[in-house]
């Protein structure tokens, strides 16, 4: 399974960005995906997650109402919709798969990174 993320960029306070997470497997249509973030310095931690058909989702209380992830199986994609962005958001944005778990052991496969950055 590979994971690519992609859309993130620099964008002020208030504003909104969109995640994307391309996967390619033959299998990762099964998997439950999730998003996670790392801020300088900080531990990489949960953002959000999604069953595999999409009917369970689950966020952190710090993105609750802010951010919406969804999924689309026929493109083999993730996305997550971050809206009213706040600078304490800033951090390399992570996708995973085959959990739904808020712990970053239950997630086997990882993409690269994307980048978010929101000034104030």
């Amino acid at each position: 399974v590979q994971l690519q993320a992609s859309g993130g960029g620099l964008v002020q306070a208030g504003g909104s960005l969109r995640l994307s997470c391309a996967a390619s497997g033959r299998t990762i249509r099964t998997y439950g995906r999730g998003w996670f973030r790392q801020a300088p310095g900080k531990e990489r931690e949960f953002v959000a997650s999604i069953s595999w058909s999409g009917g369970d989702t689950y966020y952190a209380d710090s993105v609750k109402g802010r951010f919406t992830i969804s999924r689309d199986n026929a493109r083999n994609t993730v996305s997550l919709q971050m809206n009213n962005l706040k600078p304490e958001d800033s951090a390399v944005y992570y996708c995973a798969a085959d959990s739904v778990g808020r712990g970053t052991s239950t997630y086997h496969y990882w993409g690269q990174g994307t980048e978010v950055t929101v000034s104030s």
